[in-house]
């Protein structure tokens, strides 16, 4: 009897370590099956019982997401900032990080008017963006020295503006936003695509306001193709622009393929050879862009971009259609601080009165002169 029960003690111990083998093994498959569907899965469709509490956890996540928001703001336009930021802020439950680039004499204002206001509780960064970066890039003629904006150029800069981001959004300061900034931060990027920008032809803005505009919605409308550095360049002259005052950008991607060199290169031959259209559609801030992301950008949805609400197409939008927009744009020359741009009470709702009085005197000057 006593043989029998070391037998049966043996089988004991023998059943358990077989047990225990089997649940070592099982446990060793299962990650081995979790490893096999995470690395099979670039995009991290992982089947739904690996994630733990999965309402929680995402609606925490939209709370906690980082967005970061690069946007330029020089002195004679800051309510316009302000206006365009306020907007955003208000739209949104994620969380933005504005890195407001500016010149150093704009900082104290800027500060003041972002601590004394109902803007307090924004989250930023001031950025002091340095003008000598652009010299030998841009052509200025001496005539018209104070018309270079050195600013409208920091968008060129953006993985040193905001170096330890993946993934950002560069506004304009002629804009308003009237939804969640997260779906537009969402955007897709193609792979191998640096940014997505607002395309002039397909956009809803054009069907709506500038039928038969012409050439100043094509790359002949920026780029001057009689030289020869354009036309080696093979890209057809009837492509469709875009525009580059508002875009979502991949800086991972930025970096990657060198864009800032690549925007540089472009500036510093247009100096020497004079690359850009004679009646260049807008600013000498797109030619660059439209090169070096020729058939190499990924697209926004059309109402995240509403455009040329600054000029005459502006008046031919409809109330439903402006409020329906998701960013409204006053791109053109009338702006609506200077209250004579169309839809300039859409704005008004989002300005925040400068504490120091200076932007209002600015305000009546433009007034005037658009009245002129």
């Amino acid at each position: 009897s006593s043989k029998f029960s070391v037998n049966i003690s043996i089988l004991i111990v023998a059943v358990v370590i077989f047990l225990l083998v089997l649940h070592h093994n099982f446990l060793g498959l299962s990650d081995f099956l979790k490893q096999e569907l995470s690395d099979a899965n670039p995009l991290g469709l992982q089947p739904i019982d690996f994630i733990p509490a999965v309402p929680q956890r995402l609606a925490d996540e939209r709370n906690d997401k980082e967005i970061s928001v690069v946007i330029a703001a020089s002195d004679e336009r800051l309510g316009g900032a302000i206006a365009a930021m306020n907007s955003i802020y208000r739209h949104t439950r994620s969380n933005v990080v504005f890195h407001i680039v500016t010149l150093n004499d704009t900082v104290d204002h800027l500060r003041l008017w972002l601590s004394n206001t109902a803007l307090k509780n924004l989250r930023y960064r001031i950025l002091d963006f340095d003008p000598r970066v652009l010299e030998g890039k841009v052509q200025v003629d001496p005539q018209k020295a104070d018309t270079l904006k050195p600013l409208t150029f920091a968008r060129f800069y953006l993985p040193n503006l905001v170096p330890h981001v993946e993934k950002a959004i560069y506004v304009d300061d002629d804009i308003i936003v009237q939804d969640d900034i997260l779906e537009l931060y969402n955007t897709p990027l193609k792979p191998g695509h640096a940014a997505a920008f607002s395309d002039d032809c397909d956009s809803t803005t054009n069907k709506v306001a500038v039928r038969g505009a012409g050439n100043q919605y094509n790359y002949i409308g920026f780029l001057d193709y009689k030289k020869d550095t354009i036309r080696k360049l093979a890209m057809k002259a009837n492509t469709c622009s875009f525009n580059p005052g508002v875009f979502v950008a991949n800086l991972t991607e930025w970096k990657l393929q060198n864009i800032t060199k690549q925007l540089e290169k472009w500036m510093a031959l247009n100096v020497a050879e004079e690359l850009y259209s004679r009646t260049l559609a807008g600013s000498i801030t797109t030619p660059p862009l439209l090169i070096v992301f020729y058939k190499q950008h990924s697209s926004i949805d059309p109402m995240w971009n509403v455009r040329h609400l600054g000029s005459s197409a502006g008046k031919r939008y409809s109330p439903q259609f402006v409020k329906a927009a998701k960013l409204l744009h006053w791109n053109g020359h009338f702006k609506p601080w200077g209250r004579t741009a169309s839809y300039a009470e859409v704005w008004e709702k989002w300005y925040v009165p400068d504490p120091t009085g200076k932007f209002s005197l600015i305000r009546r000057h433009s007034e005037a002169y658009e009245a002129k």
